[in-house]
C-alpha cells in the first residue's frame, strides 16, 4: 500500500513537472527599423557624391544590455527579463541612423560602426546617446549628442537632438516603433547638418 502511494505522489510530481515545462513563458525578440517607408523616402542608386560613416556610439550602461529598461519612476528603472533587443543597441543604433540617412540624404555608400567599409569615409557621425528612455503604454524619450566631421578638412557641426515620441498602446511592439520614430527624428537632424557642411566650400 506504501509503496502505492509513493509510485501515485511520483506520477503526480512528473506530471506536474511536464505541465509546468509546457506553460513556461518564452521570451520575445525586438529590432529597430528605419523610418524611409514612412518618410515616404526611397533609396539612392547608382554611385554616391559622398560617403557616410556612422559610429561608434556611446550609450548609458543602464540600458546597454539586451532586456527592456523601462522607467518606473523619477529614479527607478525595471529590467523585463522576457522582452529583449535582438542585437546590442551600439550595433542596431548606428544601422538605423545609416539607413535612414541613406533615405534623407539619397546617398548609397552609408556604413554603420564596425563595418569596414567606412574607414575612409567623407563625412564621420559620431553620437553620444545621453537617455534613451521607456516607458510601457505611454512615451520614449531618446536625448542625443553628436558630431559632424567633413574628414577632409576637418569641418565640424555639432548638435544636440531630443526625440519624444507616443508609445501609447501598452505594447512592446509599441515602445520599440516609438524608438525607431524618435531615431528617425535624430536622423533628420544630423542629415541637415550634413547637408551644410556639403554647402560649405572647401579650402
Amino acid at each position: 500500500m506504501r509503496q502505492k502511494h509513493v509510485r501515485l505522489v511520483m506520477v503526480l510530481f512528473a506530471i506536474s513537472v511536464l505541465a509546468g515545462c509546457g506553460t513556461s513563458p518564452k521570451e520575445t525578440y525586438y529590432t529597430l527599423s528605419a523610418d524611409a517607408a514612412v518618410n515616404g523616402a526611397t533609396p539612392a542608386s547608382g554611385e554616391s557624391a559622398y560617403s557616410i560613416a556612422v559610429g561608434p556610439i556611446t550609450l548609458p550602461e543602464a540600458v546597454d544590455r539586451p532586456q527592456f529598461v523601462l522607467r518606473a519612476g523619477q529614479n527607478e528603472v525595471t529590467f523585463v527579463e522576457l522582452h529583449r533587443w535582438a542585437g546590442p543597441l551600439k550595433s542596431e543604433i548606428p544601422r538605423i541612423i545609416a539607413d535612414n540617412l541613406a533615405a534623407d540624404l539619397n546617398v548609397t555608400r552609408v556604413a554603420a560602426y564596425p563595418q569596414s567599409a567606412g574607414e575612409n569615409a567623407d563625412y564621420r557621425v559620431l553620437v553620444d546617446i545621453q537617455r534613451f528612455d521607456s516607458t510601457l503604454g505611454e512615451s520614449v524619450t531618446i536625448d542625443a549628442l553628436w558630431t559632424v566631421k567633413r574628414t577632409s578638412d576637418g569641418a565640424l557641426r555639432t548638435g544636440r537632438s531630443t526625440a519624444r515620441e507616443s508609445g501609447s498602446g501598452g505594447t512592446y511592439e509599441a515602445v520599440v516603433a516609438a524608438h525607431s520614430r524618435a531615431l528617425a527624428t535624430i536622423s533628420r537632424e544630423i542629415a541637415e547638418a550634413i547637408r551644410f557642411i556639403s554647402a560649405t566650400t572647401q579650402r
